[in-house]
């Protein structure tokens, strides 16, 4: 040791040897980080960094050996062999490439110090090369003991600083890797040059060398530059790499179009065409997009992005979103294309496109549809002179069915009952679900009332053939109520009501028959007449009652809120159900003074309450035909004080229909006062996603026929997990309604609904902090609560 040191102080210029002690700081911290650049790359990238570490590496190590050389001075004037000093070079470089390649080939401790054994021997080998490229008019002697202990210090050392840097992390892991690969270097060259002695000898000539002062300056600005461009190839690929991984993370395909041509995309983009970066490079997005006649240049004027075709490798058409921009990239002007697929959005607006217009559980069209159709072929009709007519038909004994034997049952019965009306129907004709045991066909062509009569015959074949009730105890009837066009009625209303009133004559002549309108069908209307009637004086004479449903939290059984649900205790016809009056009292107008009455009776309620819950409550879309709605609503929470944020107020799409403008002005002034917007029903009327982004809705609730559905149906499960999906999507809370069964609950947990309402949570009762005894219903299913 001390004879190293002495070395060092008395053979030595100092200056010289900071410097050597700079670039093997230098180089070993470049190789080491390119080492960790190769350790986290695989494949080809790894083998070229793995070279570029052991490049560094070399030519830090023989920087090192021939500065401190330079400061050397052993009494005797020293040259360097040209030959000898390169050669040297390549064994450092090539050392240091084979060992780094053993260090992560294998990637365990043992590769790490056999690596590092390699390594200390190159450094050795290295040195004693560099030795030998001296040229001085004499002889080296070198002392035994001190070169086999540089060899052996070496090689620890350099098998310590590779084991450091395989078992170390963070900043540790590049300091004491780098300072031992430092002290490596340093230990053997040093120690070696504690034991060399330069011998004169007159007698021995000197071949072609190199002057030490140009190999001074030389090797200084090679191990300089050198370094520099190690820092720099970091830097350059650390940026370049971050950028790409950045690109790579993005959800959108990225393109970089140059002088016509794509000359980079990101994996998305790649994945999107079926095509690799090598395959895409020098393609035209001609080639790839299908842009129509204003080109990629019409597309880059847009102000916005726009939806066009993607033609994948393998032939096929993909709907993506399409933008495309100005940028400057590596210092030339380029467009950029971003591309979003939209399958995926595509896939889920035809399922809500389908559920808008479909039923659930038999996959017949819903009313939305039938009216549409009937729209569309009454018109068709009237302009060929053609005939039709509307079959209303409602199943007998359904409600009995469905209470005795449970809605699993009741679901199948509907289903079944979907089956017979195709099979009875003409190919031309349309069958629809109205909703609960309601059905309807819109039957054309042939003479009429005879192309009917044949259709309600086969329905009542099929139903008598297929359901026996003698047999089977859950076989259902059928009555059919028939109206013809134009004989009947000329619009889809009058149609309608005509085919209404003559099933209201078939059910009550007996059921299970099939009946044509008839004008002197009056007598059928009096007792809905009779009750539009009463129920223009029901709240005059305090007939009407609240119940309250609560909504629970899915995941705590907290209750969140309540629904108010309206109750009409006739005095002669006992409890009426709500699915019975409100139609009726929508049709009057007579809605307009109920729903105002419940409207303050749940606000007066819930100011009340201990716990300052939310309160829901229904409006008709009647009730948005006032000019003052607004000002109404209002006016109750000042007189109540209820605070407005306890207020929800449900409505269903039918309130959208018809004065689009005008309703939504009024929903954003109550949400601005901040009461909340609740769509109800979701799936069972007009749905429509434009209605999502056009009004301000705060929540959605999923109608119970889905819910009754969940546990038997996978395509109604998918449909709730479809809205449950757009819900969280579009920042809405989502509730359903109709659950009964703990398994429904579980289902909804899963699928990530957070809120539910149905008997299994609570069924409808008295006011919270009243206790108020009201007249019970019996039992019926959780879709008859609202």
């Amino acid at each position: 040791m001390f004879s190293v040191i002495a070395c060092i102080r008395d053979d030595h210029d100092w200056r010289l040897i900071v410097a050597a002690a700079i670039v093997c700081l230098a180089g070993s911290v470049a190789t080491m980080l390119l080492l960790l650049r190769a350790e986290r790359s695989e494949g080809g990238q790894r083998s070229l960094w793995v070279a570029a570490s052991g490049l560094a590496c070399g030519f830090g190590v023989w920087s090192t050996h021939f500065i401190a050389m330079l400061a050397y001075d052993g009494g005797v004037p020293v040259a360097y062999g040209l030959w000898g000093t390169a050669l040297s070079m390549v064994v450092a470089i090539a050392a240091s490439c084979i060992a780094f390649a053993i260090c992560l080939g294998g990637g365990s401790r043992l590769s790490m110090g056999c690596g590092g054994f390699v390594l200390g021997a190159g450094v050795a080998a290295m040195h004693f090369t560099g030795m030998q490229a001296i040229e001085i008019h004499g002889h080296i002697a070198y002392d035994l003991r001190a070169t086999a202990s540089a060899v052996v210090a070496g090689m620890l050392l350099a098998g310590a600083a590779l084991y450091a840097f395989h078992v170390l992390r963070s900043m540790r892991r590049l300091v004491v890797s780098s300072l031992l690969l430092v002290l490596a270097i340093c230990a053997m060259h040093f120690t070696s040059m504690s034991g060399v002695t330069l011998v004169p000898e007159a007698s021995v000539a000197v071949a072609d060398t190199i002057h030490p002062a140009w190999l001074a300056g030389g090797v200084i600005a090679a191990s300089t530059t050198l370094i520099v461009l190690a820092f720099g190839a970091l830097f350059v690929d650390r940026h370049l790499t971050d950028l790409r991984g950045l690109a790579n993370a993005s959800l959108e395909g990225m393109a970089i179009v140059f002088d016509g041509v794509i000359v980079e995309a990101n994996e998305r983009f790649s994945g999107l065409t079926g095509r690799s970066l090598a395959e895409l490079s020098g393609r035209r997005p001609s080639e790839i997009f299908v842009f129509g006649e204003e080109g990629l240049e019409g597309h880059r004027r847009g102000d916005g992005p726009g939806e066009i075709d993607l033609l994948n490798a393998d032939g096929r058409t993909i709907p993506v979103e399409f933008m495309c921009r100005t940028i400057e990239y590596r210092g030339r002007e380029c467009e950029v294309i971003f591309v979003r697929d939209l399958r995926a959005r595509k896939e889920a607006e035809r399922t809500i496109e389908h559920l808008a217009h479909h039923d659930a559980l038999t996959d017949l069209p819903n009313r939305a549809f039938f009216d549409r159709r009937l729209a569309q072929t009454l018109a068709a009709a009237s302009v060929r002179g053609e005939e039709l007519a509307i079959l209303c038909l409602d199943l007998d004994r359904f409600k009995a069915v469905n209470d005795i034997f449970g809605h699993g049952e009741g679901d199948r019965i509907l289903r079944k009952v979907a089956d017979i009306l195709r099979e009875a129907a003409g190919e031309q004709d349309t069958i629809a679900r109205l909703g609960g045991d309601e059905f309807a066909i819109i039957q054309v062509g042939g003479k009429q009332p005879q192309a009917a009569r044949l259709v309600t015959d086969r329905i009542l074949a099929l139903f008598a053939a297929e359901m026996d009730t003698n047999r089977d105890p859950t076989a259902v009837g059928v009555s059919i109520g028939a109206a013809l066009y134009p004989t009947d009625g000329q619009t889809a209303d009058q149609l309608r009501n005509n085919a209404d009133t003559a099933l209201y004559r078939a059910k009550q002549s007996g059921k299970g028959i099939a009946c044509f309108f008839d004008r002197e069908m009056d007598e059928a209307v009096r007792t809905r007449r009779q009750i539009e009637n009463d129920l223009r004086h029901a709240v005059l004479r305090r007939q009407f009652f609240l119940e309250y449903q609560p909504l629970v939290e899915v995941q705590s059984d907290r209750i969140i809120g309540y629904e108010a649900l309206l109750r009409w205790s006739h005095p002669q016809r006992g409890l009426i159900g709500p699915d019975v009056f409100i139609p009726i009292a929508e049709e009057s107008g007579s809605i307009i003074q109920i729903g105002e009455w419940v409207l303050e009776q749940a606000c007066t309620e819930a100011a009340k309450w201990n716990e300052p819950l939310p309160i829901s409550v229904n409006i008709s879309p009647v009730q948005f035909l006032l000019p003052n709605l607004f000002d109404q609503v209002a006016s109750i929470l000042r007189r109540t004080g209820l605070d407005p944020w306890r207020l929800e107020l449900e409505i269903t799409e039918a309130a959208l229909m018809h004065n689009r403008e005008d309703v939504l002005a009024v929903l954003v002034r109550l949400r601005i006062l901040g009461v909340r917007i609740v769509m109800d029903d979701f799936g069972t009327g007009h749905s429509s996603l434009s209605n999502l982004q056009t009004f301000p809705f705060d929540k959605l609730k999923i109608d119970c026929s889905f819910t009754a559905a969940l546990e038997r149906d996978p395509s109604a499960q998918a449909i709730v997990r479809a809205i449950i999906a757009l819900g969280h999507s579009l920042k809405l809370a989502v509730v359903t309604e109709g659950v009964e069964t703990e398994r429904q609950r579980q289902i909804l947990a899963e699928e990530g609904c957070l809120q539910i309402q149905g008997f299994l949570s609570g069924r409808p009762g008295a006011a919270p902090s009243t206790g108020r005894e009201a007249p019970r219903w019996e039992k019926m299913p959780a879709c008859a609560e609202g």
